[in-house]
């Protein structure tokens, strides 16, 4: 990313000032500010990743490259199923500590992404965001 030219031709609408040569967007978890018991190595190896993704924003923006990542929480994912019962207990909690009371689809999560990827996010670096309908403010 350091020697590509900036995407100053990707588009009219980019201003100069705007111009970037990359976006990295790490993938982390709510996780990494709210934890739950029996998880501290995930617990640890999430919030690695949010200081990594602090470390590297710091040292790539001199060369236009901006680094963020997106904290989910609870996801619709297939992963959901994979412990029987794991769902359902899942959906129970889901009202008492989402206040959006759902959860996200995968969907969601990389809109966040494809967001912080794009020029309208130029000014984010070292961003933590996270997406998880309210669960870290509870």
């Amino acid at each position: 990313m350091k020697t590509q030219p900036l995407n100053l031709g990707v588009s009219n609408e980019i201003p100069e000032y705007r111009a970037q040569r990359g976006a990295i967007v790490n993938i982390a978890s709510g996780s990494a500010i709210v934890v739950v018991p029996n998880s501290p190595a995930y617990a640890a190896a999430k919030a690695g990743v949010v200081s990594l993704t602090r470390a590297d924003a710091l040292d790539y923006s001199a060369h236009e490259i901006r680094v963020n990542a997106v904290l989910p929480g609870l996801v619709d994912t297939p992963m959901m199923n994979q412990v029987p019962g794991q769902r359902d207990m899942v959906m129970q909690m889901v009202p008492m500590v989402v206040p959006m009371k759902r959860l996200s689809t995968p969907e969601e999560i990389a809109d966040a992404a494809l967001f912080l990827c794009s020029w309208k996010a130029s000014y984010i670096q070292g961003a933590s965001i996270v997406v998880d309908g309210g669960y870290t403010i509870v």
